[in-house]
C-alpha cells in the first residue's frame, strides 16, 4: 500500500473542514445536534446520539407520516377524521377537541404544528393505525423512523407524551427535519405559520410556541417541545442566503433559555462559518504513479465539486493525504475509481473522498513493458539473494 502526500493541494483545500476548538459552541442544552443541510458538515454534536425524552417534538414523526399519507392518497387534506374519546382524553396542549366531532385533516396538521395539539396527534394516529389505535400507530412510527435512517428512536404514542419507551436522539430529530423539508416542499411553509385560530372560544390558544419565528434570521420552523422530564427543547431550521441548517436541543430548564440558546446557535452557525468550492468537477490535484503504462503517471480528480463548510478563521495545520495501492497497472480508464483523499482535522474524525483518474493510460509498448518486467525480476532475485545470505 503506497501512501503519497498531496503535494499538489491548494492551501485552501488543506484547511477544509478545520472545525477547532476554538469555534467549538459551549452549549447549555443537554444535548444538542447542529448540521449544515447544503454540505452536510456537523457543526456541533452534543450527546447527539443519546435517546432522550422527546416531548411534543415528536410530533415531527406523527406530521411526516401524515404528509406521506396525503401524497399517497391514503388521506385527503379536506377529509373529516372522527374524534375518539381517547383523543379527546389528552391533556396538556390541546385543540380541546369533543369525542364524537369531525375535523378536516389540514385543521389537525396545523393544529399540531402551530398549536401542539396532543389530541390532534391521536386522531390523527388512529386513522393511519393498523388496528385503529394510537399505540398501533406508535409501532410505526417507530418502523419507519429506522427506514428513516433514525437508529435512536423509539415511539409509545404520537404526541410525546410521557412514556419510558418514548425516546428520540437529538441527531435523530435533526434527520426528519430535513427529511421534512426535502420530502415535502409543498407542506414545509406550514411550520412557519405564527398563529392559527381553530376554536374561536379558545382565542388564546393560538400562537406558535417557536420563539426564532419572525426575529429576521431566517428561521422556518420547526417545533417545540417541554415536560418537566425533558426540559426545554426546539427542533429548528434556518435558511440564510444560499446556506440552510437544522438543529435540535433539549434539557433547558427555561423556556427563555431556550429562546437564548437557539437563537446563538443560529446566529453562530451563520457568522462562523462560510460555504465555498475549493476543487472543481474533474481539476487535477496530485498523480499516481503507473507501472506498464503508456505514462508514468496518471491525475487524480474528484468526480465532483467539493464545496465544504469552512470556519471564517480556519486552522491551515490540517494534514490531507491520497492514498492508493501503487504503482497503478495500465490499461487505466479515465474516470476508473483509484485513490482516496483523507482529511484527517485535529480533533474529528478523518474525511475521505474518492478520487478518479483523470485521463485513460494504456498499455506501454514491448520496451516499456519489458522494462517494468526486468525491474520486477531484478527485484525479486535481490530479495532471494538477501533470503540466502
Amino acid at each position: 500500500m503506497t501512501k503519497a502526500i498531496a503535494t499538489a493541494l491548494t492551501a485552501a483545500l488543506i484547511t477544509l473542514l478545520s472545525l477547532t476548538q476554538a469555534l467549538a459552541f459551549d452549549t447549555r442544552a443537554r444535548a444538542a445536534y447542529v448540521v449544515d443541510q447544503g454540505t452536510g458538515t456537523v457543526l456541533l454534536s452534543k450527546n447527539a446520539d443519546t435517546p432522550l425524552p422527546p416531548a411534543s417534538m415528536s410530533k415531527l414523526m406523527t406530521v411526516y407520516m401524515a404528509f406521506e399519507a396525503v401524497r399517497e392518497g391514503r388521506l385527503r387534506l379536506t377529509e373529516e377524521l372522527p374524534v375518539s374519546q381517547h383523543a379527546m382524553n389528552y391533556g396538556g396542549s390541546t385543540l380541546f377537541l369533543r369525542a364524537g366531532e369531525r375535523v378536516t385533516v389540514q385543521d389537525l396538521l396545523r393544529g399540531i404544528i402551530v398549536l401542539s395539539g396532543n389530541d390532534a396527534c391521536a386522531v390523527i394516529a388512529e386513522a393511519l393505525s393498523p388496528d385503529g389505535t394510537e399505540a398501533g400507530f406508535a409501532q410505526l412510527m417507530t418502523r419507519r423512523a429506522e427506514q428513516l435512517g433514525m437508529t435512536h428512536s423509539t415511539f409509545a404514542n404520537s404526541n410525546g407524551w410521557p412514556d419510558p419507551n418514548q425516546r428520540m436522539s437529538m441527531e435523530d430529530l435533526a434527520i426528519l427535519a430535513n427529511r421534512l423539508h426535502t420530502d415535502f416542499p409543498e407542506f414545509y411553509p406550514m411550520f412557519a405559520e405564527t398563529e392559527f385560530l381553530f376554536d374561536e372560544k379558545e382565542s388564546q390558544n393560538r400562537y406558535n410556541r417557536n420563539p426564532l419565528l419572525g426575529l429576521g434570521i431566517g428561521a422556518d420552523g420547526l417545533k417545540t417541545g417541554h415536560t418537566s422530564e425533558a426540559g426545554y427543547g426546539l427542533v429548528g431550521s434556518a435558511k440564510q442566503g444560499d446556506r440552510r441548517i437544522f438543529f435540535a436541543l433539549t434539557g433547558l430548564e427555561t423556556a427563555k433559555a431556550r429562546a437564548e440558546e437557539a437563537e446563538a446557535i443560529v446566529n453562530w452557525a451563520f457568522r462562523q462559518f462560510s460555504a465555498k468550492t475549493l476543487l472543481q468537477s474533474g481539476e487535477p490535484i496530485s498523480n499516481a504513479q503507473v507501472v506498464m503504462g503508456a505514462a508514468a503517471t496518471v491525475p487524480l480528480v474528484p468526480a465532483q465539486d467539493v464545496t465544504l463548510l469552512l470556519p471564517i478563521f480556519a486552522d491551515e495545520n490540517v494534514p490531507a493525504e491520497i492514498v492508493y495501492s501503487g504503482p497503478i497497472k495500465a490499461p487505466i480508464a479515465k474516470d476508473q475509481e483509484l485513490a482516496t483523499l483523507v482529511i484527517s482535522p485535529d480533533g474529528m474524525p478523518a474525511v475521505t473522498l474518492p478520487l478518479f483518474a483523470g485521463k485513460d493510460v494504456g498499455k506501454g509498448g514491448f520496451f516499456v513493458r519489458l522494462r517494468a518486467a526486468a525491474t520486477t525480476l531484478l527485484g525479486n532475485t535481490s530479495l532471494a539473494a538477501e533470503g540466502a545470505s
